[in-house]
């Protein structure tokens, strides 16, 4: 799947390791390691909804938004990849690392 991002400082944590924005979690090995793992499986998914069966991400459509969707990053952790479905699930653009999920109170 085809992959564009808007937010240039969450691609370069994915295709680097490290970024000044996102620097909180480029110090955490676990999360940079699940995040490869979660990214990888939305590289390699032929549709968004593919993702469903890989239970441990926790794909979900967002209700209320404008159809956007959410992928786990780690287990145990609130941050998700948001991102939004185009051209029939074949491109991605993903929107953000969100660690408000659920109303997290960090």
């Amino acid at each position: 799947m085809q992959i564009i991002f808007d937010d240039k400082d969450l691609e370069e944590l994915i295709t680097t390791g490290r970024n000044s924005k996102y620097k909180k979690y480029s110090r955490n090995k676990k999360f940079m390691k699940a995040l490869a793992i979660a990214y990888n499986f939305l590289r390699l998914s032929e549709r968004a909804s593919d993702l469903r069966s890989i239970s441990f991400l926790h794909y979900e459509q967002l209700k209320g938004t404008n159809g956007e969707s959410s992928i786990r990053v780690v287990n145990g952790m609130v941050e998700r990849i948001l991102f939004r479905e185009f051209d029939g699930g074949i491109r991605i653009t993903v929107l953000s690392l969100d660690d408000t999920h659920y109303g997290n109170k960090k």
